[in-house]
């Protein structure tokens, strides 16, 4: 352990080492330490010799969905390696109040700008100190830094850092997430959910704007792609997986293309036909890499209740994980949910996704899954909750239909894994997207890959932190070439040791 870990103290530690020591307490964030920061270290050790510093725990920060930037583990290191620091703790609590009652300092220092008082944490603060004894001091300040300006004007690149510290602070390797992967070929998934051909149609513009508002434009090429849960059962296929796919097609060439495409795969099927019933079909129009028109074709009617018993025609028990791929193109709906539920035994690994992009899932549907894998919009939709910060609103709709795990994909911010503190005491973690944006080519499917690749993760580890990172560099590898492809194992394992190279090689401290 280095020295400047072993600053880093727990309250059961801290208490025993300041016992009848005076000493000075400065709280605070502490996302990006900036030289108001350092100001305040210095104007602290005038007044004694023993400077503590604590930060609030990333669970207890609710100023914003992706605060803070920097993960709790990260940011203790960082105020460890000052020299003017003698100790730091990580307080999790919303407030240090706890904190101070607890270690009683003889002087909890503040920053300039709370010296007016109007602050009604700083008066419970100061109140609080003041009670057994101690005092409250201001630091003098004719400049307010602020981390929050330095991270919204100019925010730095922390995301290898960040994930050394998650990995380090989880005692997880990058080697044995590799080693999951070749767990992969041992799991059978069934994937129910709706088909969708991804159509992309390039374009030429010949006209337009002369007469009317319109754009004239031929079509020059089209190619199609398997999309909505079908790809999702091609990205499991590719991780080596026994795969087997259940759906509904149109008696039409799209349907037949599906077909053709997941045997070429070698994909198990149960595809019903509905005569009446059109593949869904999604053309988007493309004019010099640009779409700018997307054509839908689909059918949202309900499926009966016997088309849905023809979907369940295999022994779910011989599954290890059962995957929802949810579109809302008539497979799922609040009755349907309740009727899939009753094919499932306890054992398998039950995951839901609802990737609606026209149409409106309800999260609420899918009761006590282990697993969901929604976006920001989903969950604000099902709990109707447009203010709430992302941690606290994923523990809400956690605690709302009794999920297991929670994985709110941000987009191009990477994923956040929501965690029941009060039962596993380890905070939700954020985890940064691995491709550059000047990589992205089309970033629809990311969703697809993501799913199935921390699906298959949480089946084979349970290790929250190990499946987001193998769903966030597939995500990032699906962003990288056009269309809805499968991402192979290889590409993934590639990736991740390219990832493991650059972490092995931070130097911290």
């Amino acid at each position: 352990m280095t020295l400047e870990k072993k600053k880093i103290k727990n309250l059961i530690e801290l208490k025993t080492i300041l016992k009848n020591k005076d000493f000075a307490l400065c709280h605070g964030t502490f996302d990006i330490v900036h030289p108001g920061h350092l100001r305040q270290f210095i104007y602290a050790k005038k007044y004694t010799k023993i400077l503590v510093v604590s930060l609030t725990g990333d669970e207890f920060i609710l100023k914003g969905n992706l605060k803070p930037y920097v993960n709790e583990n990260l940011r203790a290191l960082n105020l460890s390696v000052i020299n003017l620091v003698d100790y730091v703790l990580i307080d999790n609590n919303l407030e240090p109040i706890s904190l101070i009652k607890k270690i009683k300092p003889k002087f909890f220092i503040k920053g300039y700008e709370y010296k007016n008082l109007t602050n009604e944490k700083t008066v419970k603060e100061k109140n609080t100190v003041e009670k057994y004894g101690g005092k409250i001091i201001f630091s003098p300040g004719d400049y307010i830094y602020s981390s929050t300006k330095i991270i919204t004007d100019q925010k730095p690149n922390l995301k290898y850092e960040k994930l050394y510290t998650l990995l380090d602070k989880e005692k997880l390797s990058i080697d044995e997430i590799i080693k999951t992967t070749k767990e992969f070929s041992k799991k059978k998934v069934i994937i129910i959910g709706d088909t969708i051909v991804d159509r992309y149609s390039n374009a030429g513009v010949i006209g337009g704007m002369h007469k009317s508002p319109t754009l004239s434009v031929q079509i020059l090429n089209s190619q199609d792609y398997i999309g909505g849960a079908a790809i999702v059962a091609m990205h499991i296929k590719a991780l080596g997986a026994d795969v087997t796919f259940c759906s509904i097609i149109g008696n039409d060439k799209e349907g037949n293309f599906v077909r053709q495409t997941l045997k070429k795969n070698k994909i198990n099927t149960n595809l019903v036909v509905l005569k009446n019933r059109n593949t869904s079909l999604k053309n988007n129009i493309i004019c010099q890499n640009h779409k700018i028109l997307k054509i839908d074709r689909v059918d949202n009617d309900i499926i009966g209740k016997d088309t849905l018993f023809d979907l369940f025609k295999f022994n779910i028990k011989k599954f290890d994980t059962i995957i929802l791929s949810d579109f809302r193109h008539g497979i799922f709906n609040i009755d349907n949910i309740k009727l899939v539920n009753n094919f499932l035994n306890k054992k398998i690994y039950k995951v839901a996704d609802t990737q609606v992009a026209s149409r409106w899932g309800n999260l609420l549907d899918f009761k006590n899954f282990d697993l969901l894998t929604p976006n920001e919009r989903e969950i604000r939709f099902a709990l109707a909750d447009q203010d709430t910060v992302l941690r606290p609103l994923g523990k809400k709709l956690m605690d709302k239909i009794k999920c297991k795990n929670l994985f709110i994909k941000l987009g191009n911010q990477g994923v956040m894994s929501i965690r029941d503190y009060n039962k596993y005491k380890k905070p939700s973690f954020h985890l940064d997207s691995f491709v550059d944006s000047s990589e992205v080519l089309d970033p629809v499917g990311a969703g697809d890959a993501f799913l199935a690749y921390s699906a298959l993760g949480m089946t084979v580890s349970g290790n929250d932190l190990a499946s987001c990172i193998l769903g966030t560099i597939a995500a990032g590898e699906s962003c990288r070439y056009i269309g809805n492809k499968p991402v192979g194992l290889e590409k993934v394992n590639e990736r991740l040791l390219a990832l493991n190279a650059i972490v092995k090689n931070i130097k911290i401290f």
